[in-house]
């Protein structure tokens, strides 16, 4: 889905600020310490206008979730629905998935979300899938023992290929599924997803635990 170019996006932007993390290379180690009204840290990567996000943030008061984004235009709308909404446990940090190990230290995050990335369909462009083992390897780095990443995706063959990386590389799998809303709709809906159900479009899911070491 193409975001338009918000004309207006930097006054948006300043209006929830509060919700913004402008230097969290700053908090590396330190997420829960500066925020222990929160039992756990939860990452969604690619957060776009944060319906799950907000959904999700209201659903667990008691855990803190940073929403990664790299569009702006995509991201403020999902500031203001958690400003909007006075949700006060999620935090907005507008980088690039890569920077993952600049901003969390070592075992510091207990769960990542995954929702409708990119599929990078062409065999060629497999190593920027975010299931792709390097970026499997960069999620370990920071997950805890044990922790969790809960992946979604309409894609059929980005799924099969992430069912085959997740195993390939060791994680654990449960909860796995193809069709996740046959019997009705479970769990927080993205935009993208609310869409696709309304289509008929089947949505593949499952969680992938990391081992201890």
């Amino acid at each position: 889905m193409r975001i338009r170019r918000k004309p207006n996006l930097i006054p948006r932007m300043e209006r929830c600020a509060h919700v913004q993390i402008k230097d969290p290379a700053a908090l590396k180690g330190e997420w829960l310490k500066n925020n222990p009204e929160y039992s756990e840290l939860w990452l969604e990567l690619g957060c776009g206008k944060g319906r799950f996000t907000a959904d999700t943030a209201e659903q667990n008061p008691d855990i803190l979730l940073v929403a990664i984004e790299k569009v702006a235009d995509a991201m403020i709308i999902g500031m203001e629905r958690v400003c909007d909404r006075g949700i006060k446990n999620v935090r907005f940090i507008d980088t690039d998935v890569l920077a993952l190990p600049v901003i969390f230290a070592p075992d510091e995050v207990d769960r990542i979300f995954l929702n409708f990335s990119d599929p990078w369909p062409k065999n060629r462009d497999a190593k920027h899938r975010l299931t792709s083992p390097g970026f499997l390897e960069l999620y370990e780095s920071i997950l805890k023992p044990e922790g969790e990443i809960h992946f979604k995706t309409d894609n059929v063959p980005l799924f099969e290929y992430s069912v085959e990386m997740f195993e390939k590389e060791g994680w654990t799998l449960s909860e796995v599924t193809r069709d996740l809303h046959a019997k009705g709709i479970v769990g927080v809906m993205t935009d993208y997803e609310m869409k696709f159900h309304e289509q008929g479009v089947k949505i593949n899911r499952l969680v992938a635990k990391k081992e201890k070491r």
